[in-house]
């Protein structure tokens, strides 16, 4: 049985879902624009912003990064390959140019993830499809998905750095785990039965 604490921080406006892993890591920052918002729910659970250690991306997306500068203090982990357009400020790659949304203040990267990594408890998949540095992490019981999977059957969209194949592979490997639980990038979470939404995400491939 996992021993992690996960808090589910639900994204708001433009913001991705964040998690709050053990006090000390949060997975994801949402777009940046929400402050308050943010760190309100922290300090709701007795967590300073100033608290987090590490921040892990799940991918480069705006919408996942662009609260990163929120975080000095913190170190800053995304996949290697997904740690090139944040470098770069490349608007195109984070998709940062299709909403509106330029990459400021957002371009340290301190750790390049790789798969089998470990984050505490969690070990780091690497899911390409949504982009090609996406990652999930999985401690044996609790997935957090970032946006290869929903809740529901959904998958991320491929048109924006993504690939059909890539993401249609990762799905399929990801339903060869135990999945008790999902932490999606957006929108609500799964409890109990997260391989049975994974097996429908797959079905709509």
């Amino acid at each position: 049985m996992s021993s992690n604490e996960i808090i589910f921080i639900l994204g708001y406006n433009y913001d991705s879902n964040c998690y709050l892993i053990n006090r000390n890591i949060l997975v994801d920052t949402g777009a940046g624009e929400n402050k308050e918002y943010l760190f309100s729910k922290l300090r709701e659970n007795g967590v300073e912003p100033e608290d987090i250690e590490l921040v892990v991306n799940t991918h480069c997306h705006f919408d996942h990064i662009g609260g990163n500068h929120l975080f000095p203090n913190a170190k800053i982990a995304v996949h290697k390959l997904d740690a090139i357009p944040i470098r770069n400020e490349d608007t195109l790659g984070t998709a940062g140019s299709a909403f509106g949304f330029e990459n400021v203040n957002n371009t340290r990267v301190d750790i390049e993830l790789e798969e089998g990594d470990k984050i505490g408890d969690f070990e780091v998949i690497h899911t390409p499809g949504h982009t090609s540095g996406g990652i999930c992490l999985w401690d044996g019981e609790n997935l957090i998905s970032g946006d290869t999977i929903f809740a529901g059957g959904g998958v991320g969209r491929m048109d924006i750095g993504g690939n059909y194949q890539d993401m249609k592979n990762s799905v399929k490997r990801l339903m060869e785990l135990d999945v008790k639980n999902i932490y999606p990038g957006h929108g609500p979470i799964v409890e109990n039965n997260g391989k049975d939404h994974i097996k429908l995400s797959y079905s709509i491939l």
